[in-house]
């Protein structure tokens, strides 16, 4: 089974300039679904079926978990998988235990992602870079380039071609 992907626009930049940050007090913020057939991608249903949807799905989550894996052991960084769907158990024995699992909050998907972002402020990190799992280009590099920005930008987005975005950054 194959599957392609269009490519990325480069990141809009937003923002006011500002003081560069550090290293210490960086997050990726991984926003990821339990893959369960049937539930999982279930616009790819029709074509592959609710167990190959939810394969495809897998093979997404490793792939962006990978990327991630790639990035941190060039630059420091925190990572944390925000989760729906199974446990912290069900995530770590299908992707790992390298990971922080934290299931989300919220009722739809700005709910789950400002509640991660806005804890990840909280706690004291002063960059965040949120991800999904459906972007197989993505690369360590759109990583450190969105990090960078946000040394003079307040927020960074990432647009994908069909009009939404693989990519959303800010810093406090």
């Amino acid at each position: 089974m194959s599957f392609s992907f269009e490519l990325l626009q480069d990141p809009i930049h937003i923002g006011l300039k500002s003081a560069s940050g550090a290293a210490i007090g960086r997050r990726v913020i991984v926003m990821a679904r339990y893959p369960e057939a049937g539930k999982t991608k279930t616009r790819l249903i029709p074509a592959l079926g609710p167990e190959g949807s939810a394969a495809m799905h897998v093979d997404l989550v490793k792939q962006t978990l990978a990327t991630i894996d790639r990035f941190t052991s060039i630059q420091a960084c925190d990572v944390e998988v925000r989760f729906a769907g199974s446990d912290a158990g069900g995530m770590r024995a299908l992707f790992g235990s390298n990971q922080n699992y934290v299931p989300q909050n919220g009722d739809s998907l700005g709910d789950r992602m400002n509640d991660a972002v806005s804890l990840t402020f909280d706690i004291g990190f002063q960059h965040v870079v949120v991800i999904g799992t459906d972007c197989p280009e993505l690369t360590a590099d759109h990583l450190a380039d969105a990090f960078r920005s946000l040394h003079d930008s307040d927020v960074v987005v990432g647009p994908a071609v069909d009009g939404g975005y693989y990519l959303i950054g800010m810093r406090k």
